[in-house]
């Protein structure tokens, strides 16, 4: 097989977002290749900071928290990426012997119980970046990680994490909707 069938072979098997995803699904799917190159990046760093390190003598400050940084996005952007292609865990033992009808209540359910969740940590994840981003007189500033570097990734990720929370939410209220219309 060519490289070129390979690759079509590939992107048959990846069909992306399922359709009850809609638009937002869609956009979900499409931000991953970012979060993916970050995982590369953070790879590329650490080599670097080996590198650095044990050939030169010559370590960085940075490297260790921006590949956590990184990572974490990432892992965070997952749960939302997993959420738009129906790639998060389901016991199907069950599930898939069950008639189409009843597969389809199970759906909705579980889109709405999982959107509650989301909405839920979202706001503990609010409670989080009230403290993380904001100085008790209400003026913004960046939690920081009180590193020799001192970046502000603690207070950045807090926010990112509500902001997927939040998406992931919306995202499972779609989702019920689509189920309930039938789209599935």
């Amino acid at each position: 097989m060519s490289d070129l069938e390979d690759a079509q072979a590939i992107e048959k098997e990846d069909p992306g977002a399922i359709a009850e995803a809609g638009m937002l699904g869609r956009w979900i799917d499409r931000g991953g290749i970012v979060f993916a190159i970050g995982i590369v990046l953070s790879m590329v760093i650490l080599i670097n900071e080996v590198l650095l390190r044990y050939l030169f003598n010559a370590p960085t400050i940075w490297a260790h928290e921006t590949t956590i940084f990184l990572c974490g996005t990432a892992f965070i952007y997952g749960g939302l990426y997993c959420t738009a292609r129906d790639k998060h865990i389901r016991v199907v033992l069950i599930y898939d012997v069950l008639p189409a009808r009843l597969r389809r209540l199970l759906d909705i359910v579980i889109s709405l119980v999982c959107a509650g969740a989301s909405a839920i940590f979202s706001w503990a994840a609010w409670t989080m970046v009230l403290r993380a981003a904001f100085r008790p007189d209400g003026s913004f500033r960046l939690e920081r990680s009180g590193s020799a570097w001192d970046p502000v990734y603690p207070g950045a990720i807090k926010i990112f994490l509500l902001a997927v929370l939040a998406v992931m939410a919306v995202q499972f209220l779609l989702l019920a909707f689509n189920y309930a219309r039938g789209r599935r």
